[in-house]
């Protein structure tokens, strides 16, 4: 199924990618995974973004992680990251996952070679000429140092570039001045945590969350009351992830989170290099987090 800006409606887990010992995708896992945020309530999957560690498989394996993703959500979107620097690779993987059945991809703004904001805003617009499918914008300033500013992504909303962005900033002025820009052309998600509950009550249609992967309910409930105008109970909820929000980040995404996943019951494996398992003092963190998560009953 092929999304609409006004599809866009709760919780899209970003979702970790499964290995199995020898350091191969486990689809099994993947499979299972998927399933349990659906069972879970959330709206949708987005595989293979930076919390998938897009940028440590092959075209092949990338491919075959979104077909995997497809098979098991269903009529569920699954909405695959694009992380690629070039624009022809870019390209690719948007065809290669449209062939594997996506509802839309999720591309990043250009980064090793940063354009203008006239550059970068041509750039999605000649990208969304070469794919058949639809695209949201992918911001995430603090890894690619470069972003749409507020006016920009209403021009891409008003020429028919992109349905959506996920926001991955913490620049409120900014967010706020891209929801009144651009909040009534395309579906705006959240991508901070911390931000999440915020971003809802000033106009975010949902989230594309890390953190859902392994408590996708409690983000469903911030949600729900969020949206319902009742950010301080919905801040108040949010107060009990913080504990693991705190150490899942401490070293770079997805490694403590997967190291915490494993210590919560739910093994998805290791990460592949250069990411490598955290250290032991982040071990002894997430362990503390853990015992704070299970106290706090967030299943």
């Amino acid at each position: 199924m092929a999304l609409t800006r006004n599809d866009f409606d709760g919780l899209y887990t970003a979702i970790v990618t499964p290995l199995t010992a020898d350091g191969a995708v486990d689809v099994a896992g993947l499979k299972k995974l998927v399933r349990f945020q659906l069972d879970a309530g959330a709206s949708g999957i987005v595989p293979i973004g930076g919390t998938g560690e897009y940028t440590a498989f092959s075209r092949d394996e990338r491919k075959a992680i979104v077909t995997a993703c497809v098979e098991e959500a269903g009529t569920k979107p699954v909405i695959p990251g694009v992380l690629s620097t070039g624009f022809k690779d870019a390209v690719d993987a948007a065809k290669d996952f449209t062939q594997a059945g996506a509802s839309a991809v999720m591309t990043v703004t250009p980064y090793y070679a940063p354009g203008t904001q006239d550059g970068m805003r041509e750039y999605f617009k000649a990208y969304r000429d070469q794919v058949d499918i639809p695209v949201m914008l992918y911001q995430i300033p603090r890894r690619t140092t470069v972003a749409m500013t507020a006016e920009g992504v209403q021009a891409m909303a008003e020429d028919g570039t992109i349905i959506g962005m996920k926001f991955s900033s913490y620049d409120m002025p900014e967010f706020i001045k891209t929801i009144k820009y651009a909040g009534d052309k395309i579906a705006v998600l959240s991508g901070e945590e911390p931000l999440f509950a915020t971003h809802v009550a000033l106009g975010a249609k949902g989230g594309v969350l890390a953190s859902a992967s392994i408590y996708p309910k409690i983000w469903l409930e911030i949600f729900a009351l969020a949206q319902d105008g009742k950010l301080k109970e919905a801040l108040s909820l949010q107060n009990k992830v913080d504990p693991v929000l705190e150490t899942i980040f401490l070293e770079t995404n997805p490694g403590p989170l997967k190291h915490y996943m494993e210590l919560a019951g739910m093994p998805v494996g290791g990460v592949r290099l250069p990411l490598q398992a955290p250290n032991a003092d982040t071990v002894a963190k997430l362990k503390d987090a853990v015992k704070k998560a299970q106290a706090a009953a967030l299943a």
